[in-house]
Parts: structure tokens; sequence; C-alpha cells
């Protein structure tokens, strides 16, 4: 069993910056694939980025390529994830997950964290 609290959103202009966290509990945090989804009002959740258990693996959603940073700390058992360049369109409910395999999509991690709102202003 793994519990996820994610850290850090919060209302930032456009062009700013967030840093995402979501700790982890467990022994076994390196053994997890760990990914980041967010969910806008009206719409379904979207892949983000995701980061293989030993960190040398990421995939990252076109959208926010380039601007968003996905890394981990297994020794804090802790995920991060950091965005620049914020748009209003990164607006969203943003969840931390975590599966035993890297994979960009959804029902493919068991583990989710209750989220934390991102607000872009323009």
């Amino acid at each position: 069993q793994v519990q996820l609290v994610e850290s850090g959103g919060g209302l930032v202009q456009a062009g700013g910056s967030l840093r995402l966290s979501c700790a982890a509990s467990g022994r076994t945090f390196s053994s997890y694939a760990m990914g980041w989804f967010r969910q806008a009002p009206g719409k379904e959740r979207e892949f983000v980025a995701a980061i293989s258990g030993s960190g040398g693996i990421t995939y990252y959603a076109d959208s926010v390529k380039g601007r968003f940073s996905i890394s981990r700390d297994n020794a804090k058992n802790t995920v991060y994830l950091q965005m620049n360049s914020l748009k209003p369109e990164d607006t969203a409910v943003y969840y931390c997950s975590a599966g035993p395999v890297i994979r960009t999509t959804a029902r493919t991690y068991n583990y989710w964290g209750q989220g934390t709102q991102v607000t872009v202003s323009s």
C-alpha cells in the first residue's frame, strides 16, 4: 500500500513557476514508477509527466515538454514536478500517482493522491 500526498499548488500569474511535490509512504518507493496527471473542470484527466523508479526514464506530454520537469528523490520518498512558463491552460487539479511501470495512461497507476490545485491567471 502506498499513500501519496501532494503539495505546492497555488495561484500564479502566466509566465510564472511552481514546484509540486508528492510525498509517498512506504519503504519500496524506488520500485514504483511515478506519474503526474491533471484534470481541468469539465475535462478528462490527462497525462502530464512520468518517471521510472530509478529516475532514468522520463515521459512528458507534448503540451508541457520543455516547460515542465519531473524528478524524484528516492531517499526522501518524494517526486517533484517543476513547472515553468505557466499558461492559463495549465490550470487544473494536479494528481500524483504510483504504479508498477512507467506509462502515460492513468489506468496503469494503482495509487493516487488527493490532488493539488494549480491556477494560472492571465
